[in-house]
């Protein structure tokens, strides 16, 4: 086979992780060369996820800037890919879900005549205005890539509705391949994080809570607040831990109605593998991430989706998640079931994960071998 060089375009921490998987892979098969850029989307949280996977990127875009427009940032994304692209002339574009640095991926490998395969294709939660940009993010890079790795048989379900026949495998999450070697990397030095989290009582419940979606900022965003406020007060045998998002229409809200709360835990953003300890440690988990969604199953720990949608059916549908919306009363109402009725707890840790074996970045790599590797 022609030696082959996969260039993996990632810019947030949720890409790197689920693209570390594949990348590690890539690097570990003959004739196969990784090549990664970071754009900096997240630019912190992006440089602890891919240390902790021992990831070095050969391309750094530094692309973040205060109070930038979506606008803004795609078209500096875009002058910046074409000279990466030039300098590196890839034979296939990788992007992974529905950030910014995704979809100026994809374009830019659409503009160069670059086949562009996407991890992660397929999810849709039906609203172009939640996740937002998200979801109309995914639906361009489906019109835009020649290869489509789906999750799951109701992610290619969503492709195949849309018109897109060609090149769709189903794979798994590579989400729950990063969880498995993240566990394994934790579990060889677990004391680090024993004593990072030394402040919380292990013999009480430990409630993990993230949110950080752009479309419940604002009002709905102090609801969730208000809810966790009553949550806390109502069950004081219960640890609530907060890593709060660093925007500061998260940081607001969050301080301003939570600070004060004897048995909430108000925390930086966690790095990748501080999160994960915590996740396998609570009882279940409240949140608006896409990514927990998927890995939280996979442990074993109910999910309530502070959501109105979720592009994540199959959780709700398998009874791994429930999804509770933004309102105060019923997150408290749902929330509480878990904590009182232990049948309904058992029967949302037990059920079975959706998301995959933790074998999806080798069945890519299979694809890879076969096919994808042509502009359509």
């Amino acid at each position: 086979m022609k030696h082959k060089k996969f260039l993996f375009i990632l810019g947030t921490r949720p890409e790197a992780i689920k693209l570390a998987p594949l990348i590690r892979l890539v690097a570990q098969t003959a004739n196969f060369e990784p090549l990664v850029c970071a754009t900096g989307q997240h630019r912190e949280m992006l440089a602890q996820a891919l240390r902790f996977f021992q990831i070095r990127p050969q391309f750094n875009l530094r692309i973040m800037r205060r109070k930038q427009t979506l606008s803004g940032l795609t078209a500096r994304l875009l002058s910046k890919l074409d000279r990466v692209i030039n300098k590196s002339s890839p034979d296939c574009i990788v992007a992974q879900g529905d950030t910014t640095s995704a979809l100026a991926g994809a374009l830019a490998g659409y503009y160069h005549k670059i086949p562009v395969a996407h991890v992660e294709a397929g999810l849709r939660s039906g609203d172009k205005r939640a996740p937002y940009p998200e979801e109309l993010n995914r639906v361009l890079i489906s019109r835009l890539a020649d290869c489509h790795f789906a999750p799951t048989l109701a992610a290619a379900a969503n492709l195949k509705r849309e018109g897109i026949t060609k090149n769709i495998f189903v794979t798994g999450n590579t989400v729950t391949d990063a969880l498995f070697l993240g566990l394994e990397k934790i579990r060889e030095n677990p004391g680090i994080y024993e004593k990072y989290f030394s402040f919380l009582d292990r013999d009480k419940k430990i409630i993990l809570v993230t949110g950080h979606r752009r479309e419940s900022f604002g009002r709905q965003f102090e609801n969730i607040c208000a809810a966790l406020k009553d949550l806390a007060e109502r069950n004081r045998d219960v640890q609530i831990v907060y890593p709060a998002h660093l925007n500061p229409q998260v940081q607001e809200p969050v301080f301003k109605i939570l600070k004060n709360m004897p048995n909430i835990y108000l925390l930086k953003p966690l790095a990748y593998p501080y999160l994960l300890w915590l996740l396998e440690k609570c009882y279940f988990v409240l949140t608006d991430s896409g990514g927990i969604q998927e890995e939280a199953p996979s442990l074993g720990k109910p999910v309530l989706v502070l959501r109105k949608v979720t592009e994540r059916l199959e959780g709700i549908k398998a009874g791994n998640a429930v999804l509770v919306g933004t309102e105060r009363k019923n997150i408290v109402r749902q929330a509480e079931k878990l904590l009182t009725e232990p049948k309904i707890y058992k029967k949302m840790a037990s059920a079975k994960n959706p998301y995959g074996d933790g074998r999806a970045a080798l069945r890519i790599i299979r694809c890879f071998r076969k096919k994808c590797l042509t502009w359509s």
